[in-house]
């Protein structure tokens, strides 16, 4: 089955682009990165803190099967209602280091919309790192999450 979700990583670069077309206006898509209980939903976290506003951050705790307990975090440098979101993210306990992110949502008809991720690593080796992940299945099983919730939701 072919993955929705698009991974452009360029040989020699220490950078890649996530893309990914919604069924759903790009409102509901935004919310779905900017609404706690949304985010809660999607990424089977738990949401201890959600700042949407510049300068503002976050923190989700994951539990994994094993019960052991995994945090991310990061801080919102920038963002736009609707449009955009620029934030570092953060893999706590990890030999990964911060990442920066760069979220931009695009309307393309009243009932569909775009996400484009541009996402900066550390170096070209921590960037080959996480590729080595099963980071696309990840991703695209996050994203067909968001799709299923908030279409279900509206």
């Amino acid at each position: 089955m072919e993955l929705k979700t698009k991974i452009h990583a360029e040989d020699g670069k220490q950078e890649l682009f996530i893309t990914r077309n919604f069924d759903l206006p790009v409102e509901l898509l935004f919310e779905a990165y900017t609404d706690a209980e949304i985010v809660a939903q999607w990424m089977n976290t738990n949401v201890l803190k959600l700042e949407n506003k510049n300068h503002g951050g976050y923190l989700f705790e994951t539990t994994d099967p094993m019960g052991n307990k995994h945090r991310f975090n990061g801080t919102i440098h920038e963002m736009q209602t609707n449009a955009f979101i620029t934030r570092t993210f953060q893999m706590e306990n990890t030999a990964f280091p911060v990442q920066l992110e760069f979220l931009v949502f695009e309307k393309v008809t009243d009932d569909t919309s775009k996400l484009t991720m541009h996402v900066i690593y550390q170096s070209v080796a921590v960037r080959d790192q996480i590729l080595q992940l099963p980071f696309a299945q990840g991703i695209n099983m996050a994203h067909n999450r968001i799709q299923e919730i908030v279409a279900k939701n509206k």
